[in-house]
Formats: C-alpha cells, structure tokens, sequence
C-alpha cells in the first residue's frame, strides 16, 4: 500500500474536522479497525473544488461496522449490507460505510462482490484512477494504485484494464465523459485506450436502464462546457448509442452565448440542441424535464415571438429559445434582449373584459379582447388602456 505524503489533504478540508464525520471514524477504531475518507471527497479536496458527498471505507465486516458504531453510541441502517454498505448516523446526518470488497462477477450492470480486507482489492473495482484515492481520519493520503498523478494532472484514465471496467458496468462509459467534461484538463485531451475502450463497447449501453443513463447524461450536460466530452461520444459512437438522431453541432456555439449573455448552465437546454429521438423517455426525464423540452421544441418549432413568449410562460424559457435560435443560425443576440424580455415577462395586459362589456359579449367579447391582446403584443406592450380601447 503507497501512503503518499500526509500534507497533501488540505488541512483546511472540512471533513477532516468535522465533529460528525470524527465520530463515526472514532467509532470504528476504537478497537483498531481502520476507516478511510474515499472517492470523490478526497479527489475534489486535492482539486480544491466544491466536495462531493463523504463516503468512507473499512477493513471491517459490516456486522462489525454496526457493532462498532452501536457501542459508540450511534445508530445504523443497513441500507445495502449485501453489498457491504451500512449507514452510521452521527449528529442527525448519514454516512455510507462500506467494507472493501473485490468483484466476484460482473454483468455489466451489477456486480457480486465477496468482502476483502485489502485496500488494493477495492481500489482495484473503482472506475477511474483519481476515484481511487483513500485518506486516513488524520488526512494522510494514501494511494493504492498510484493515481495521485493523474488526479493533479486532471487526467481522466480507467483504472488498469480500460475494457475490462467498462464490461464490468457500462455505465462507465457515460461517467467517462462526464468525469471529462467536470473535471479534465483540456490539453490532456482523450486517453486512446479509454476511447479504443468505449469504441468496442458501445453496444452495452442498450443493457443500461433508462433512469441510469438518463442521470449520468444530465449531469454531463450540466458541466461548464459538456461540448468537447459530447464530440468524444459521437466520434466513439456512444452518442448515437443513448440518443438516436442526435446533433451536436451546434451544442459548442450555445455553451459559448450562454458564456456570453451570462446565463447558467442548463442540461435541458443542451439537450433541446442536440435534439434525437424521443429524448424524455430515452433518458426518463422528470415530469418537470420533460415539460420543459417540449416547451422549448414547441416553441421553437411555432416561432413565437420572444417577448410573447416571455410574458405567456417566462424569461427562463424564452432566453433558452433565443439561445438556441442564435446558436443554430450562427448569429449575436442583441445586446439588449434579455432586459427586454424581462420587461415582457412584468408586463401587464391594460384591458379586462369588463371594459368591453356590456357592449360585448360572449364569443364577440372573447373575439375583441384577443384582437386587442395582439395590438397590445405588436406594440411591444405599450399601449394603455387608452389607446386600446379608442384606437383600431
């Protein structure tokens, strides 16, 4: 086991100090067991970028995790003591510690796992070699397969036998990319043996279920700029794969508007651009997802006005039609669009239907106040209940 220098965890790292995560760490060596801090909260506290959730490692049986932890005081859940993961709650919040453990047999989906009580074994069933960090409750950091040099070098690499990880669950196929885009280094560029890797195994991402590959794809499409990681899918075919149809021509040119006009990254957004076959159910979007695609597809295929769609439904969905719409012809916005939609979305319409009546009425009153909505709208909201209600 390579114990690498003890000052590289951040003495500042919060849950080195942190009162709740001491506690369950306390409870599991106070008879000489040995618990780690691994994963992301330790790769994202080398990178010094916001951390990720704890999850800790032990030597130890799960029983013995809950025995442990019992003695001190603190309560378990056996959330997935199958698979060696017990719950510890500790001051009202729950950390997953999970025994190691090495793969038995792997399906592409799941694995069995037999429990190990060997740091290497359970590095060795992690995906990528900066996930395979551990550190000490004292911060020392301890790297079983030496992949401290690729997590400072922001080097996305599969850990050993790329084809041999990414059989084992195909999912990792999207978490390479994801990784990438979240987290490279841009003049690394694409490992070859990863991309030969996913090439040659594309066609598992069919056994993936739709809610695994849907997550993995929005959070892909969520980092600062997904364009460079969804050019490297198409060019292995893993884009085709989970999204048929799909274009991403023009994803590039929306990442750099939404860069330009100051707008957060948006998944669905990003997923209206490139567009594909039946998009809401091949990556089983949130019923609010989904009513905000076909809001923005909608949109964009009856061209309704911006302003007007600003003040029918809102800012946020007509800044994303008037992102695309720039992205895909090749055009600026005007500079002063988005306070002019802003104003569009606080406008009010000057005219109710009892100023029409009693000399309208029925479908004739419902006739004129739609008549004079549409001047209203042409006007650019300007006109008063006045000049409505006097003028033609």
């Amino acid at each position: 086991m390579d114990r690498a220098d003890e000052t590289l965890i951040p003495p500042g790292t919060a849950w080195l100090h942190d009162p709740a995560t001491r506690a369950v760490c306390d409870a599991i060596t106070a008879e000489g067991a040995s618990i780690y801090f691994v994963g992301g909260a330790v790769r994202d506290a080398l990178l010094g970028v916001p951390g990720a959730d704890v999850d800790l490692s032990t030597d130890v049986l799960p029983e013995e995790t809950e025995r442990l932890a019992k003695a001190a005081g603190l309560r378990t859940v056996p959330t997935g003591i199958e698979h060696g993961t017990v719950t510890v709650i500790s001051q009202g919040r729950g950390f997953e510690v999970t025994t190691f453990r090495r793969d038995v047999q792997t399906d592409g989906r799941r694995a069995v796992v037999s429990f190990s009580r060997d740091i290497q074994d359970d590095a060795r069933r992690r995906d990528f070699t900066l996930n395979a960090l551990y550190a000490t409750p004292d911060g020392g950091l301890v790297d079983p397969l030496g992949g401290l040099e690729d997590c400072l070098a922001r080097r996305i690499r599969f850990i050993e036998d790329a084809d041999k990880r990414i059989r084992e669950d195909f999912l990792r196929i999207l978490r390479y990319f994801r990784f990438h885009a979240w987290y490279a280094n841009p003049a690394e560029g694409f490992d070859t043996d990863a991309m030969d890797a996913i090439a040659r195994n594309t066609a598992g991402l069919e056994t993936l279920s739709a809610e695994r590959t849907g997550a993995e794809m929005r959070r892909l499409l969520a980092a600062p700029d997904p364009a460079p990681a969804i050019a490297a899918m198409r060019q292995t075919g893993a884009l085709l794969q989970v999204l048929p149809e799909a274009d991403d021509r023009f994803l590039a040119p929306l990442v750099h508007l939404e860069t330009l006009t100051g707008q957060a990254p948006d998944a669905i957004r990003r997923l209206a651009v490139l567009g594909g076959e039946n998009p809401a159910d091949r990556l089983r979007l949130s019923r609010k997802d989904a009513r905000e695609l076909a809001q923005i597809n909608r949109a964009l295929a009856e061209g309704t006005p911006l302003t007007e769609l600003a003040w029918r439904e809102n800012v946020a969905l007509a800044v994303s039609v008037m992102l695309l719409l720039h992205a895909m012809s090749g055009t600026p916005p005007d500079p002063g669009i988005l306070p002019t939609l802003e104003r569009a979305a606080e406008a009010v319409f000057p005219v109710t239907a009892a100023d029409l009546m009693p000399a309208c009425k029925g479908a004739a009153l419902g006739a004129r106040l739609k008549a004079l909505e549409a001047r209203w709208i042409a006007s650019g909201f300007s006109l008063s209940r006045e000049d409505l209600m006097t003028g033609e």
